[in-house]
């Protein structure tokens, strides 16, 4: 008897899209543990495909990444390029795909594709239809931008489900003529980690990296590209005259590690420099403060740890990113930062997460589903015949596949400023 198999596609355009892969299969793996015997659990494959297709989308994908370490200004550009002449839906560019992606669907021979990017949504449907695969193979997307600005690749009319994170989501998807029984909101994928406890205390973390276990802590984070202005935003902070302490995530960017290890050699403000981090649920519990740009799994993998952020606008963000920027200022869970300098009265006032307490949540735009993922995974469970027995409790607190959209939208919960 043949064992079902779920895939995971992804493109390594930033890192956001392969954190969401990664949450997706953490939670499959989670669920599977609680619902499945050892032999009746579907194989998982996580593969990012995009830049593996052919040498032109591997360019796409590495100009994308190139433009957000070195000239964010101009991603408005590609933005506009891309959503323009749909080089992700066009004959020429599925031509250039087809034979790879045809090569993988015979070999992988899925029950269940999740695209977790929109370059690849609609490739992959003609290539389930070239192949046969129709009916045989369900394709399922997951939205990972949280608001209704998103790439309209996202919208794929073949697709067997698509996934979003809030009633925006559905609406823009509606409108660019997805069937709504097409649409589920479920919430951002974010990884599980991010709702369990942390492995170190917030002193301990804090400790390890040679910082103070008890002085105010404000993570700078460049993102998985190393990108944006946090560069000069850290110099701003010079200027702020407070007891503090910063850890610099400096992200795939060497140039950008050695010019924050060289200022903070002399930087009033204790200071870890890092090219990363692999416990990143663990960082942002022993934050204060997290300044990024408004990529929408950071911000939300904060929001789940209760962080408050400051959102690096001075470039400004592309569409997709703007609106996850201008929904969280909305909400009381951002501060927008348009000029280095304004981070100077952002920390001035920073409080710690002792101060702020244990907060509650907006519920507006499924900000408080901080445990979405399993819902994500138990829906993909189901269209390979798994899921929960009638009545049962998945991880995130829902009863089997009812969470459906609460959108509360008079309720904007607790402010974390």
């Amino acid at each position: 008897m043949k064992k079902s198999r779920i895939c995971l596609f992804f493109s390594d355009t930033g890192g956001g899209h392969r954190s969401a892969s990664e949450a997706i299969e953490a939670a499959l793996r989670e669920s599977m543990n609680s619902l499945c015997s050892p032999l009746a659990k579907p194989e998982l494959l996580v593969e990012n495909i995009v830049e593996k297709s052919h040498p032109v989308n591997r360019y796409f994908v590495e100009f994308y990444n190139y433009l957000l370490r070195h000239n964010q200004a101009g991603m408005k550009y590609y933005y506009w390029f891309i959503e323009n002449t749909k080089p992700n839906n066009s004959e020429l560019g599925y031509r250039l795909a087809k034979p790879y992606l045809t090569s993988l669907l015979e070999e992988i021979n899925a029950d269940v594709i999740v695209s977790v990017h929109p370059m690849s949504n609609h490739y992959l449907a003609r290539a389930i239809q070239d192949t046969g695969r129709a009916g045989t193979t369900k394709l399922i997307t997951v939205v990972t931008d949280p608001n209704g600005d998103f790439w309209s690749g996202w919208a794929c009319p073949d697709a067997d489900l698509t996934i979003v994170p809030n009633d925006l989501g559905k609406e823009t998807l509606i409108r660019y003529g997805i069937e709504p029984n097409k649409i589920k909101v479920l919430g951002m994928p974010v990884h599980p980690d991010f709702s369990k406890p942390v492995s170190f205390t917030p002193e301990e973390f804090r400790t390890r990296m040679g910082l103070s276990p008890d002085l105010p802590t404000l993570c700078l984070n460049s993102g998985w590209a190393g990108g944006g202005n946090i560069l000069s935003v850290y110099e701003a902070l010079n200027y702020v005259d407070r007891r503090m302490q910063v850890i610099f995530l400096c992200g795939q960017n060497q140039e950008l590690y050695a010019k924050a290890s060289e200022l903070a050699a002399t930087s009033k403000h204790p200071t870890a420099v890092l090219p990363f981090h692999d416990r990143m649920s663990d960082l942002m519990t022993a934050c204060d403060l997290m300044v990024t740009k408004a990529g929408g799994l950071t911000t939300f993998e904060a929001v789940a740890r209760k962080l408050p952020l400051a959102i690096d606008m001075i470039t400004q963000p592309m569409p997709q990113e703007l609106g996850t920027a201008n929904l969280l200022c909305q909400e009381g869970l951002a501060h927008a930062i348009k000029a280095p300098e304004d981070i100077i009265p952002i920390a001035l006032t920073m409080r710690t997460r002792k101060e702020l307490g244990n907060l509650t949540l907006p519920s507006r735009y499924q900000l408080d589903k901080t445990s979405a993922v399993h819902d994500i995974a138990q829906t993909i469970l189901m269209e390979t015949g798994i899921n929960a027995f009638p009545g049962q409790t998945t991880q995130s607190g829902q009863v089997g596949q009812t969470n459906q959209v609460n959108a509360s939208m008079n309720n904007p919960g607790q402010v974390l400023f």
